[in-house]
C-alpha cells in the first residue's frame, strides 16, 4: 500500500497565506511552517539561555514543523474568515479535525503515532511557543509587506502585536526588542550595521 503523507507535506508549497489581502510577495503555508519552526527554535533558545528555562526546543520545533500540514486539505482559511464567529470557528475546527485524521490515515500504521503526536495531540504548553512563533512569523509579514509602502496589512500588524503581547511571554518581548527591527530594513541597511 502506498502512504501519501509527504506528497501531501509537499504539496503545502501550493497553498497560500494571506489570500484576503493585497500581497506585494505571496507566502506559501510551506515557507510559512519553516519559518514558524525557526522561530520557535528562537524562542525556545532565548527562553532556555536568556532566562534559564528547560524548554524541550526539539519537541517544540518538531510540532512548529507541523503545526499546518492539515492546510494541505482544508487550504489557509483566513483569520477574519475563522474567526467571524464562533459557529464559524467551531465548524471549522470540526473540518480541521477530519482532515488531521485523513492526513494521518496516509501515514504507515507503525509509525503513524508519532506524527499524531506532532500533528494533533499537543501539549498545551508546548504548543504556546508554536503559537507565539506562528504570530510572530505573521508579524514579520506585516513587516516587510508595510516597508514596501503595502498599507494592506497595518491593521492586522497592529492586531497581531496586541495579540503577542497578550500571551506575556518574555521571550516574545526579547524577539520583538533585539530581532524584528531588522525586518524593515533594506539588505544594505542591515548589511552595513
Amino acid at each position: 500500500m502506498n502512504h501519501h503523507f509527504f506528497a501531501y507535506l509537499y504539496r503545502l508549497k501550493y497553498i497560500d497565506r494571506w489570500s484576503l489581502m493585497w500581497n506585494m510577495r505571496r507566502d506559501t503555508v510551506a515557507e510559512h511552517s519553516y519559518y514558524v519552526s525557526a522561530i520557535a527554535h528562537m524562542l525556545c533558545t532565548i527562553a532556555n539561555e536568556v532566562y534559564g528555562r528547560n524548554v524541550p526546543t526539539d519537541r517544540v520545533v518538531s510540532i512548529a514543523l507541523f503545526h499546518d500540514a492539515s492546510e494541505v486539505l482544508t487550504g489557509d482559511i483566513p483569520q477574519p474568515v475563522k474567526h467571524n464567529n464562533e459557529k464559524i470557528l467551531r465548524n471549522f475546527r470540526e473540518i480541521e479535525d477530519v482532515a488531521v485524521e485523513r492526513l494521518i490515515d496516509t501515514i504507515p500504521p507503525e509509525i503513524s503515532h508519532v506524527y499524531r503526536s506532532l500533528i494533533q495531540d499537543h501539549d498545551p504548553e508546548l504548543y504556546r511557543w508554536v503559537k507565539a512563533a506562528d504570530l510572530l512569523e505573521a508579524y514579520i509579514k506585516c513587516l516587510t509587506e508595510l516597508s514596501t509602502g503595502n498599507r494592506e496589512f497595518v491593521v492586522a500588524k497592529q492586531q497581531i502585536l496586541e495579540s503577542l503581547q497578550k500571551m506575556n511571554m518574555p521571550e516574545v518581548d526579547y524577539f520583538l526588542t533585539h530581532m524584528s527591527a531588522s525586518f524593515e530594513k533594506t539588505l544594505d541597511e542591515i548589511t552595513l550595521n
